[in-house]
């Protein structure tokens, strides 16, 4: 959804990522874009004040892993996409 933005608050700019992907006898198979957020230019404390890590620890998959099985649980896999936040947060 497009919004307008806050006035006073600046966007998060991007770049491309360009690769190369190799085949084993170092010809190329493919060529790969993708198009990246530049959040190193937001300021703690002005244009976010929390922060999120994707990566869990293969040693908390397992104890979370151990604790479905020992209670019985069903459990589910979930792919999650994150983002950066455009502008300041009130």
């Amino acid at each position: 959804e497009v919004t307008e933005r806050t006035y006073g608050c600046k966007s998060v700019g991007c770049k491309w990522v360009l690769k190369k992907k190799l085949r084993p006898d170092s010809t190329i198979e493919k060529y790969k874009a993708r198009l990246v957020a530049k959040g190193y230019t937001q300021k703690d404390g002005k244009d976010f004040f929390d922060t999120y890590s994707p990566v869990a620890r293969l040693t908390t998959i397992r104890m979370l892993l151990s604790l479905a099985a020992s209670h019985g649980l069903l459990v589910h896999q979930m792919d999650v996409k994150t983002a950066f936040l455009n502008g300041e947060l009130d």
